[in-house]
């Protein structure tokens, strides 16, 4: 039966997550910064449709790109190295977080709506204010034209969305992102949903438990240092 909360402290086990929808947990009727903090060091997080309550997941298995099995392809190393030396194009970390999330909740060909709502766009607002979301962007002569935001704590890095108005430009943004994350010697990033996208770089599934285990090693470690505002693509060129 799926668990109705009026507090961010009322998450239950994820083991009692549904298998039909795989890994569907709990509602609620509001989502802010306090409930992702408790949400996300318990491997869960939210995901719903406009107008519909928010929807708790932690599915099993569960998607997570170990980054020490990256796959660059030739065809991106190529254009990576090609922004490298490109004086209009700079990957910067923070400088708009909120410009990321909102043009990654903006409509895309093919797709009726956006899970990214305004509370959504709040909540994470928040949580990058409180040094907990943080956005990888790929700006072109000045121009935001891709990137990606994650939520960070601890060592443990969580995926959750990436938009390009440019071929290739959130590619390249997560190119050097996991660069960059290597150098600080992060080891696994949680992707939440397998999907072809995330598979083609090596993504693949672990079990609930694993995921689990492995979540709260990397919870325990040192934060990461997000001072770096523009990065290179010096961390890692095998």
């Amino acid at each position: 039966m799926l668990s109705w909360l009026e507090r961010p402290t009322e998450f239950p086990r994820t083991d009692h997550a549904l298998q039909d929808p795989n890994g569907l947990l709990a509602a609620s009727g509001a989502v802010d910064a306090e409930w992702l903090q408790h949400s996300y060091p318990r491997g869960i997080f939210p995901w719903y449709n406009p107008g519909e309550p928010v929807l708790w997941w932690s599915p099993n298995p569960r998607a997570v790109l170990f980054t020490d099995q990256f796959k660059l392809h030739r065809s991106l190393r190529k254009v990576m190295t090609r922004v490298d030396f490109d004086p209009e194009r700079e990957i910067r970390m923070d400088s708009n977080f909120e410009a990321v999330m909102r043009a990654c909740a903006a409509p895309r060909d093919g797709q009726p709506g956006t899970w990214i709502t305004e509370d959504i766009i709040q909540a994470y607002l928040e949580l990058h204010r409180k040094g907990l979301a943080h956005s990888i962007e790929h700006w072109h002569q000045n121009q935001l034209v891709g990137g990606l935001y994650c939520v960070s704590m601890g060592r443990m890095v969580f995926g959750e969305s990436m938009f390009s108005t440019q071929t290739d430009a959130s590619k390249v943004a997560f190119g050097y992102f996991v660069a960059w994350l290597k150098s600080q010697n992060v080891r696994i990033i949680d992707c939440q949903q397998a999907t072809r996208h995330l598979m083609s770089f090596g993504a693949c599934t672990i079990s609930r438990p694993e995921f689990e285990i492995i979540m709260n090693e990397e919870l325990l470690k040192p934060g990461l240092d997000w001072r770096t505002q523009v990065l290179s693509w010096t961390y890692d060129k095998t």
